[in-house]
């Protein structure tokens, strides 16, 4: 079967949603839907490691493809979410080249250790609890993992077409709410937002990189696609919640 990253790498149409309930539970009903991914969302949602465990576990074993954004970009936080079993990240709040770069090595193992790579551990989900020789896993790590700079600020778009043209980074991300803030704008439609967007995406395909995005209405995503956008992340099982909540009231003749 093709792998995630080898999908994204290929542009294929992919659509996931956020998970905010910290209970493998949640992780483990929208597996068994036709999604293609799930993000647990650590940044905004009290995941802690333990609750990162158990939903990537309950990921993995409904055959999903989960993603984590972790609390920022600390290596820790990659690597907790990677030694658990996390086929990738969407790290937060990338604003230059260099944090990209920076990244990108703490998500792959290589030569030199220290901080900016990846330490190493074979007891891991990720390493299959010391089943998986050491060049096994490295290889498979290299195969598999999935790096997605999130660009939210001002500074990344400063830099974009550096940040989009670093080695290592699968994807980068449109965190088009935060970029309304960051811009002084109250609309994730106002045009100078849109702008961004926009020059976030003609930076992708100008390095040849997939680009994924949130955006509010569904309906909108075949105008994104057009433009090379092929990941889509929207709404959450919080909405879930909500929609069908209200759809119910509305079905059963309560509410209008």
């Amino acid at each position: 079967m093709e792998s995630f990253k080898s999908r994204l790498a290929a542009g294929a149409p992919l659509l996931g949603t956020f998970v905010k309930t910290p209970h493998p539970h949640v992780v483990e009903v929208l597996a068994a839907t036709g999604l293609d991914c799930l993000c647990l969302d650590a940044e905004h949602a009290p995941f802690d490691r333990r609750d990162l465990d158990a939903g990537i576990m309950a990921a993995r074993a409904g055959g999903m493809p989960v993603l984590v954004r972790p609390a920022s970009s600390a290596a820790h936080e990659i690597l907790n979410a990677l030694d658990c079993g996390a086929d990738g990240v969407l790290v937060p709040h990338i604003r230059s080249a260099a944090e990209a770069e920076a990244v990108a090595a703490s998500v792959h193992y290589g030569p030199g250790g220290g901080p900016a790579r990846r330490g190493y551990a074979g007891s891991s989900r990720a390493a299959g609890y010391g089943t998986k020789p050491i060049p096994d896993h490295l290889a498979a790590s290299t195969a598999t993992s999935i790096v997605i700079a999130q660009i939210e600020d001002l500074e990344a778009l400063d830099d974009i077409d550096a940040i989009a043209a670093v080695p290592g980074i699968d994807a980068l991300f449109i965190g088009r709410i935060d970029l309304t803030i960051a811009l002084g704008c109250t609309s994730p439609d106002d045009p100078e937002v849109i702008a961004a967007v926009e020059r976030i995406l003609a930076a992708c395909r100008s390095a040849n990189r997939a680009c994924g995005m949130f955006t509010p209405r569904p309906a909108d995503v075949p105008h994104w696609q057009a433009q090379g956008a092929s990941l889509f992340l929207l709404g959450s099982d919080h909405g879930f919640l909500r929609e069908g909540a209200a759809s119910l009231a509305r079905a059963a003749g309560f509410a209008t």
